[in-house]
């Protein structure tokens, strides 16, 4: 076992497509991180610099008190596990599992019984002498996960291990892989797009956007109190709710945020309410997930609309209500520097900066703001309800808001009431 520190790691493939940019992270020992973001996000080209599969462009990767930014992928004490499993072709499961023992000098007998015993726990000891073509999908993700485990690595590292499995297979592996994990109380880092995978996986989450890391923290933390308007948005279903509003402050000092044609007021002592009380006529985004609402015609904080559409999802219905409020899309908000950002907010690739400056060429010219404004087809707020509801298409309704259970974020897409962890 062994604790993993980087230290402001930024690669740059072909001197100008910067994957990830001085990204700092630590990792306990022992302790399973999963690496969250979208496609193109850099969490599988980290996990392949941890590994030593692709070469640092800046920064050090630290193992325990060794530097191994330098080392040769075998001297990492690093074990890897990728998508497609990428067993050999032509060895045996046994002898897939085999290989890492033979390599390290153990004899076939004992590297055998080794294997054989591994392959018990992972539920595959009835097809060891089958060959990888012969397998079903999850099958081969657990030779692979085998192969990995039995030379006992330091460092467990896996590239979106479950994405090619059906459902019900995604889920069982996925309890094998937590609780084989936290058995051997080895040091993973897990890669994945599915926030279901971190949520439940997890002892922490980094979500990653742009080869950054925007928000790091146990599930409970990023789901409940997320840092980012991306984080909001990017975990839990359905997708929070993110509404454009404008702060306005009466004589009184009150806070009200004005959506549109409605509005909510905030408490006097709520702390987002004496933040904001000094940025009168601020543009702000509203962040509530689908549970914050309840239907009412009594509420301090109401806002009115129609329902559009019914989604049954088993337990619980979801309404689409049409209140005429503008719909912010999470994936855009903060990807480009507004005017006002502080440095810390500053989204421009600083290191890929600094780098064509030290070749001799000029700074890149930084992207201009985008709008925040609504890039849905259709500016809905979207609102639990209880499965037995019974409300037509087209009904007038009124909506409470909870707002002790909002998020209030800038135009940068940070919390007002900024998140330290």
């Amino acid at each position: 076992m062994t604790a993993i520190r980087l230290d402001a790691v930024s690669k740059v493939f072909e001197g100008e497509h910067l994957a990830v940019d001085e990204l700092s992270l630590d990792i306990a020992d022992g302790e399973f991180m999963v690496l969250l973001g979208p496609s193109g996000c850099g969490k599988t080209t980290l996990l392949r610099m941890i590994a030593g599969l692709e070469r640092v462009t800046a920064g050090e990767v630290w193992f325990g008190r060794t530097n191994g930014t330098r080392l040769a992928p075998r001297e990492r004490g690093v074990a890897m596990v990728f998508q497609t499993g990428a067993l050999y072709p032509n060895r045996t499961v046994q002898e897939n599992i085999m290989f890492p023992l033979q390599v390290a000098g153990q004899d076939d007998v004992q590297a055998g019984s080794t294997a054989a015993g591994l392959a018990q726990i992972l539920s595959i000891e009835s097809v060891l002498d089958r060959m990888p073509r012969t397998l079903s999908g999850g099958q081969r993700q657990r030779v692979a996960i085998g192969r990995a485990l039995v030379r006992r690595p330091q460092v467990f590292l896996l590239d979106e291990p479950l994405s090619n499995l059906d459902a019900t297979m995604r889920t069982e592996l996925r309890q094998e892989i937590g609780a084989m994990t936290r058995d051997l109380n080895v040091t993973t880092l897990y890669v994945t797009h599915d926030q279901v995978e971190a949520l439940t996986l997890a002892d922490r989450i980094a979500v990653m956007r742009d080869g950054r890391i925007e928000d790091v923290g146990t599930p409970t933390q990023v789901y409940n109190d997320p840092a980012t308007a991306f984080v909001a948005g990017f975990l839990g279903t359905p997708r929070i709710n993110l509404l454009a509003a404008t702060v306005r402050v009466t004589a009184h000092h009150r806070v009200a945020l004005d959506l549109g044609n409605q509005s909510i007021s905030l408490d006097p002592t709520d702390r987002r309410s004496l933040i904001l009380r000094h940025h009168d006529g601020a543009d702000v985004i509203v962040g509530a997930r689908s549970n914050a609402f309840s239907l009412t015609d009594d509420a301090p904080n109401q806002l009115t609309g129609t329902i559009r559409a019914f989604e049954f999802h088993g337990q619980q219905s979801i309404a689409f209500v049409h209140c005429g409020i503008e719909v912010v899309d999470p994936d855009r908000v903060g990807r480009a520097t507004p005017a006002h950002a502080s440095p810390a907010t500053d989204r421009t690739p600083s290191f890929l900066s600094r780098l064509r400056s030290r070749a001799g060429l000029g700074a890149p010219t930084p992207p201009a703001p985008e709008p925040h404004g609504a890039t849905h087809r259709r500016a809905d707020v979207v609102v639990e309800l209880p499965v037995d509801t019974e409300l037509a298409r087209g009904t007038r309704v009124h909506l409470a808001l909870d707002t002790s259970r909002i998020h209030i974020f800038d135009q940068t897409g940070h919390r007002v009431d900024r998140i330290t962890r």
